[in-house]
């Protein structure tokens, strides 16, 4: 049980429901974490912007970002965003032997090294707080400045979300299931 309520529309004053329809519009639902950083409706304005941009209006290719999320998924026990990450992943094209190393803990090991250069560097800036050299410039090489600044931005961001979600101890939206063991 999250250690804050899950705020619905009606439960925001009028001059904040705006946040919560753009939240609805750009997403098809309210999903549990955006109505619980609803709590702050100027915070979950802010928030759900970056989250936005990365998610729909970034240039990054959807399998990166998705190894990406999936990575931070797994580096911090985020079932949640497992949970709402893997069928978008599938969907998106992630091979599923990429999902699986993820999953377990394995990758960069037993993936492309195209593939798993995203993983790594999620790995690095988690654990270490920055990429190594020789990370950041695979990455680089690959994506170019301003796309490896966005897959930066997606790390923090998610890594941010994934610490809120544990914090308030978030429920699973109905449906949902994280399939995948704690390391």
């Amino acid at each position: 049980m999250a250690k804050l309520p899950y705020v619905s529309r009606e439960d925001l004053p009028e001059d904040k429901r705006h946040v919560y329809d753009r939240i609805d519009e750009t997403r098809g639902s309210v999903d549990h974490i955006f109505r619980l950083l609803l709590n702050s409706p100027d915070a979950a304005e802010a928030v759900t912007n970056v989250g936005e941009f990365i998610r729909f209006k970034s240039p990054l290719d959807p399998v990166v970002r998705e190894i990406a999320i999936l990575a931070v998924a797994r580096e911090t026990n985020s079932k949640y965003e497992w949970a709402q990450h893997e069928p978008v992943a599938q969907r998106d094209g992630v091979p599923d032997r990429t999902i699986e190393a993820i999953r377990n803990g394995r990758a960069p090991m037993g993936v492309p090294a195209k593939e798993g250069v995203y993983a790594q560097g999620v790995k690095e800036l988690l654990r270490k707080g920055k990429m190594s050299e020789l990370t950041f410039k695979a990455i680089e090489h690959l994506l170019g400045p301003a796309q490896t600044l966005d897959f930066l931005v997606l790390v923090g961001y998610y890594s941010m979300l994934a610490g809120i979600m544990a914090t308030l101890d978030i429920d699973l939206d109905e449906g949902l299931v994280a399939n995948f063991p704690k390391l």
